[in-house]
């Protein structure tokens, strides 16, 4: 007697969504393997000393690959219980770009090495080993820079104006020596965002002593500006963190908490 359909496409689900059981398990064990492997394979592969036979057999192994998330991408799409829901969810969107690189490079031959897209996949890890805290503590990092945004918004746009500044001052201090490396004005800003970041590259450099001497504190001014963004996220996470409990649920993993709990029964977050 044959199977119903239905049934098929549930167990066909529980192997490919659910980590809780041995075969999804082994399932995502196999899909973080094949990541890793792709991954070797485009770093190897982009060594232009590489003998033709190796070139090509790495090839066949990537269209192999290729193939295999193509197939996997393509499952998860017919059974899934909202199609619509995974193909526009963080997952979906991340398992789309891995398999589209390669059908990319019949119009665009350099979208193959897009391929390191994959790497993003690895987060299922996270998945297999249980690693939820870790997941928890990401989602709280990027609720703090969320809520920072607009003050580091504000704060670039001071550096921006700020580096114009110092670069249109410091053309107008060096612009009249000769051979000097400060062209124009483009040029002098490009080198005050490399001093201003403390990055140096050393490809401008005054030569009068006012020049040297705006340039050193520039670098000065640099160290205590880089540190101002870090601040802003650090202040935001702090106070994402000890938001009280609201709704009876956990700050940290949104998990329903009786009242008078002091620990999360799922996180242990203190409440």
């Amino acid at each position: 007697m044959k199977r119903p359909d239905w049934l098929e496409k549930e167990q066909l689900r529980s192997v490919i969504f659910d980590v809780d059981t041995p075969a999804g398990r082994r399932f995502d064990v196999v899909l973080i393997i094949a990541i890793a492997v792709s991954l070797v394979i485009l770093f190897v592969e982009s060594n232009p000393s590489l003998p033709h036979w190796l070139k090509l057999t790495l090839g066949v192994l990537e269209g192999v690959l290729t193939v295999l998330f193509t197939v996997e991408y393509v499952a998860r799409l017919y059974c899934a219980e909202d199609r619509r829901g995974y193909a526009l969810s963080g997952w979906g969107i991340i398992d789309l770009l891995a398999v589209l690189p390669p059908y990319l490079t019949f119009f665009l031959p350099g979208a193959r090495y897009l391929l390191i897209l994959r790497s993003i996949r690895f987060i299922r890890i996270f998945r297999i080993f249980r690693l939820f805290s870790f997941l928890n503590e990401g989602e709280l990092l990027l609720k703090a820079i969320g809520r920072s945004i607009h003050k580091i918004a504000v704060y670039f746009l001071f550096v921006f104006v700020l580096v114009i500044c110092l670069g249109t001052l410091m053309f107008i201090i060096e612009s009249g020596q000769p051979d000097s490396a400060f062209r124009d004005i483009g040029a002098s800003i490009y080198w005050a965002i490399t001093t201003l970041s403390t990055v140096g590259y050393g490809d401008i450099t005054p030569s009068t002593p006012l020049g040297r001497l705006l340039s050193s504190f520039i670098m000065l001014l640099g160290y205590t500006l880089i540190a101002v963004p870090g601040g802003i996220v650090t202040a935001s996470f702090i106070n994402t963190t000890d938001e009280p409990v609201r709704n009876g649920r956990c700050p940290r993993c949104d998990a329903k908490v009786r009242k008078g709990d002091r620990y999360c029964s799922q996180c242990g977050e203190k409440l």
